[in-house]
Order: C-alpha cells, then structure tokens, then sequence
C-alpha cells in the first residue's frame, strides 16, 4: 500500500522508516545534525512550508501535512 504525502506523490507503506513533526525535528540538535548529514536525500514536497519529515529506505520527504494527518492516512491501511 501507499502512503499519499500531498500533490501528487507517495510512498510505499513498507518503506517508511519514521515520521517527525518538522519544527520539533529542527529544534532537535540530533534532528538538525541528522537533515544536514541527509540533504541530498531531501526531497521538499512542501512547497518550503514543511509540517513533518517523513524518512524512507529511499529519501527524506518534507509534507506539508502533519505527522497526524500522516499517520491517520497510513491507519486506514492498517490490517
């Protein structure tokens, strides 16, 4: 199954290593250091108003929907 992470893109369900709401990952010192480490696997699918990094065996995605939004999505999947 997939995971639809706004516009026109999403992930495989099985691919989803974490979810994390963006402003608090950058208030992370471990969270800031992890995104700068990773930038050439951010893929800004925001629009540059990010509300949560969704981190993938393939990538970072930066939603502009919120972890909540995210995890009610993946829910309705569930088994």
């Amino acid at each position: 199954m997939f995971l639809h992470l706004g516009g026109d893109d999403s992930v495989r369900l099985c691919d989803i290593v974490s979810m994390h709401a963006y402003q608090e990952m950058c208030a992370s010192k471990d969270g800031k250091k992890f995104l700068s480490e990773n930038k050439e696997a951010l893929k800004d699918l925001s629009g540059g108003r990010p509300k949560s990094a969704v981190v993938t065996t393939s990538g970072i995605y930066l939603s502009k929907l919120s972890v909540d939004t995210l995890k009610r999505r993946s829910s309705v999947f569930s088994i």
